[in-house]
């Protein structure tokens, strides 16, 4: 048996973590296992999923996400509508630092939108995206009528090029990296409803949602191996997970989560419990790690980032 061994305090991140790992107990050494199979993922032929839920782009841990996808760690990013919102508003306006405790009532007269703790004003969000992003939806529209969402993703990426805080940006990025980003709640958003709202003059803009499928398609059946970092739950976490069942599960599984599985919820599922389904494969290496991500994704990717140097 390995014993358990006192943590020491060390002068990276990467030396702190492989400390936690030794420490035996409980989520610390969860993390060091997480880190340990992002390293083992890097080692070998093995595609890469990254899925992750909007409400941490409007924190810091975008930078995280962000670098991610900058130093090319990810081969494919699954998440939600909200993710793309809030990287534009981002791009071209400021969140602030609030409270949970705050008055709600008397933020929605202010015109401020609540977060969490963090503020969002509306001249931050709705406001900026429609007088930023309709421009760039008319200059895409006028020379191609129909993509895949993944691939209007990155038009809209290739138009921040001139934008002052473009290096901030995950669309940026992974249109600077071809690192496809799939959404398959397209309309659960402002990105979705602006472009709704162009439609309702352009009828023939077609946005080809099973292009995307026929993308993740490709990808999955000619992956030697997979993995995923998935963070959190909902649409995004089960789209990783579901279109790897196909070719018989992940062989690679780093789950971050606050959900409990008590209440049967795919938000809540463990690992564990993707291998009835063959959305993990029984072989797998997997850990399950329970914490707030915008806590554990800055040790873990920094430890990660320092590993690989």
């Amino acid at each position: 048996m390995e014993q358990v061994k006192d943590i020491e305090v060390k002068e990276t991140v990467d030396e702190l973590v492989r400390e936690m790992y030794l420490s035996g107990g409980f989520t610390a050494k969860k993390l060091g296992v997480g880190v340990d199979i992002l390293e083992r993922m890097s080692q070998v032929e093995c595609t890469r999923f990254l899925s992750f839920p909007a409400c941490l782009i409007a924190t810091g841990t975008r930078g995280i996400i962000k670098e991610i996808v900058r130093r090319g760690l990810t081969d494919v990013v699954v998440t939600t509508t909200g993710t793309l919102d809030h990287d534009l508003a981002r791009v071209w306006a400021s969140y602030y630092h609030g409270s949970f405790g705050l008055d709600d009532c008397e933020l929605h007269k202010s015109g401020i939108n609540r977060l969490g703790n963090v503020l969002v004003p509306n001249e931050s969000y709705g406001v900026v995206i429609e007088e930023k992003l309709q421009p760039i939806i008319e200059a895409v529209y006028s020379k191609k009528k129909e993509f895949s969402f993944h691939e209007f993703i990155w038009e809209i990426g290739r138009h921040l090029e001139d934008e002052e805080n473009k290096e901030s940006s995950i669309i940026y990025w992974s249109w600077k990296n071809k690192i496809p980003i799939f959404v398959p709640g397209v309309m659960d958003g402002a990105v979705g409803s602006q472009l709704w709202f162009f439609w309702q003059n352009h009828r023939d803009l077609k946005i080809d949602l099973f292009s995307d499928e026929q993308k993740l398609s490709d990808i999955v059946f000619e992956s030697k191996k997979t993995g995923a970092l998935i963070i959190g739950g909902g649409i995004s976490k089960h789209h990783t997970i579901w279109w790897n069942q196909f070719r018989g599960g992940l062989d690679y599984a780093v789950y971050v989560t606050t959900a409990q599985e008590f209440d049967g919820s795919l938000s809540g599922a463990t690992v564990k419990e993707a291998i009835s389904w063959s959305k993990v494969n029984e072989g797998a290496e997997y850990v399950t790690i329970y914490g707030d991500a915008t806590l554990i994704l800055p040790f873990m990717i920094t430890a990660f980032i320092q590993r690989l140097k």
